[in-house]
């Protein structure tokens, strides 16, 4: 009894008896708690809690390097779908000059919309009855999480299970002086009070090249500067055409060029010294922001994963995770950004959590699919795909065992217009012989995601080239040159579509 008084009071003095009480009585707090307020963790919440489950989400969000922030909501919410998807749009109209240049009159109008995102989810988790609460979480072990807000007030909460569900962030190349001091990320661009007028975007990433064309789009002088490669990970085909698409219509490519210093000019302008791999010569030039797209970092440094156990992978940073999401200490799970191997896409955070939540409760054994996820990047001229690429069918499958159908096509958008179509393209790859199921469906062109999504379907359902050509297209549409796709590659015939 002396012992459990001694144990009591050494718990009360680090204001942790609520976690020897729980041990006592096998109670918890919550029967789930969610860190991290994003697509995944909202979803897997508001699904835990509609199957009966007492749930809490924490979100918090560190404001950025240059102290931007947003509310609950996540990256896609605040500072990546949602936005880009707004400004994209708005680069689109801006083919129209007098739309393009009115900077000011619809930028409010997509910030209005994000926040009106943040009510929406707030209100969502109010009628769920999920507890909503603005701290940031850390990990005490397998059952606790402990809250801090903005004062630093802390509070605890224990969960039967914990989720882990923070995302990622973009990353600043820290070596590069003046990097940090003087540039944005995309966690930044779309909250900008003030244009950001004459742009460098650095990286070749689809967030890089998204930011880059709306942009340009909206009447921007804006160059991106590429290592290597654009769209890494992606067909290398389609990314060619994508780029090339962009410098037609106005976006600067400085290729093979690595970034050295950025400095700022007594007259307020960026100056950027950076080494041309080509020539091995350094070149110089100013600009009125500096946008950084250069990858992203796993929101996983301030959760105290190591401290409870959860293996990272250290190369990464990423949390390790099984087919059912679980992490190397029991009770605790992540998907998302943030598990290792995971798609950085929303709608399988989406479903990944709704299902994890449904596993939670003990509803089903379903796990998330992760294959064949179609997605689109939305450049200028979009770009969607799903299945492989042409270069991972090739190395998977060998290069005579596959079978590559393409068309060029023109868009009847762009025929009054009289708009250049030479980078509309499609592609199918195909195993070659027997029903000559399809491996990959690649698509540039006006809304490539809309056209991209509906196909997908019939990736889940084994689609070879014999039901795409059973399919009967929507004509006038772009989508239908999918469903007329005829020449292939090894042929060497011609694969412009000349008519109806």
């Amino acid at each position: 009894m002396a012992a459990l008084c001694r144990v009591r009071h050494r718990w009360k003095r680090t204001n942790c008896i609520q976690l020897l009480t729980r041990n006592l009585t096998g109670t918890f707090d919550y029967d789930l708690v969610v860190i991290g307020g994003g697509s995944g963790g909202l979803a897997c919440s508001k699904e835990a809690a509609q199957l009966g489950q007492k749930v809490a989400v924490l979100d918090y969000v560190e404001p950025s390097v240059k102290g931007t922030k947003w509310g609950i909501g996540g990256t896609c919410v605040n500072v990546g779908c949602i936005p880009k998807k707004l400004m994209h749009q708005a680069a689109l109209l801006g083919t129209a000059l007098k739309d393009a240049q009115k900077y000011e009159q619809w930028k409010p109008a997509v910030q209005n919309h994000v926040r009106s995102l943040n009510w929406g989810h707030r209100v969502q988790l109010q009628d769920k009855e999920v507890k909503y609460l603005n701290v940031k979480g850390s990990l005490l072990d397998e059952h606790t999480v402990k809250g801090s807000t903005r004062t630093g007030k802390e509070i605890m909460l224990t969960a039967k299970n914990i989720v882990i569900a923070t995302g990622g962030r973009p990353k600043y190349p820290t070596h590069i002086p003046g990097a940090v001091e003087h540039g944005i990320t995309s966690d930044d661009i779309f909250w900008l009070k003030e244009s950001p007028g004459k742009t460098l975007v650095v990286g070749a990433s689809y967030v890089a090249l998204e930011c880059a064309g709306f942009l340009t789009g909206i009447g921007l002088e804006t160059t991106v500067m590429v290592r290597s490669i654009p769209l890494r990970g992606f067909d290398q085909q389609m990314a060619g055409l994508v780029t090339d698409y962009m410098e037609a219509y106005g976006t600067k490519f400085s290729w093979r060029s690595v970034p050295k210093s950025v400095d700022k000019l007594s007259s307020g302008v960026l100056q950027v010294t950076w080494t041309d791999e080509q020539t091995g010569k350094d070149q110089r030039d100013t600009f009125d922001s500096v946008l950084w797209a250069v990858g992203r970092a796993p929101e996983t440094k301030t959760l105290g994963l190591e401290k409870v156990g959860v293996k990272l992978n250290k190369e990464s940073g990423k949390i390790l995770v099984a087919a059912d999401e679980s992490t190397s200490v029991p009770n605790i799970y992540a998907f998302g950004d943030i598990g290792e191997g995971r798609p950085e896409l929303t709608p399988t955070a989406i479903k990944a959590g709704k299902l994890l939540a449904r596993r939670l409760a003990g509803q089903t054994n379903e796990l998330m699919n992760y294959d064949n996820v179609a997605t689109t990047v939305f450049t200028p001229l979009e770009y969607g795909c799903v299945g492989l690429s042409e270069e991972e069918a090739e190395s998977r499958h060998g290069k005579d065992s596959i079978e590559v159908y393409h068309a060029f096509y023109k868009p009847l958008e762009f025929t009054v217009a009289e708009r250049d179509a030479s980078q509309c393209y499609i592609k199918v790859v195909c195993k070659r012989g027997g029903d000559q199921r399809i491996l990959g469906l690649h698509f540039t062109g006006p809304n490539a995601g809309e056209v991209t999504q509906g196909f997908a379907m019939g990736f889940q359902c084994g689609a070879t080239l014999t039901h795409l050509k059973e399919t009967v297209g929507i004509h006038p549409t772009c989508a239908e040159e999918l469903t007329k796709v005829n020449v292939s590659k090894r042929s060497g015939l011609d694969a412009t579509v000349t008519g109806c």
